[in-house]
């Protein structure tokens, strides 16, 4: 018996399913001025503001 394909999930709430497409996991490597050595900052940020997170120092 082959298994069911759970489109309960993508049926349900497709307007959030929509919203959440717009949202992207944003990784910028920034090095430490005491060590010398890089540490990783993330965050969720909505696809229009990508550029300014990349921007900030």
């Amino acid at each position: 018996m082959a298994k069911q394909a759970k489109t309960a999930i993508k049926t349900k709430d497709q307007k959030a399913a929509a919203e959440a497409k717009n949202w992207t996991k944003v990784i910028r490597a920034v090095r430490s001025p005491k060590t010398g050595a890089y540490t990783f900052k993330e965050s969720i940020v909505h696809k229009d503001k990508i550029k300014d997170f990349l921007a900030k120092k």
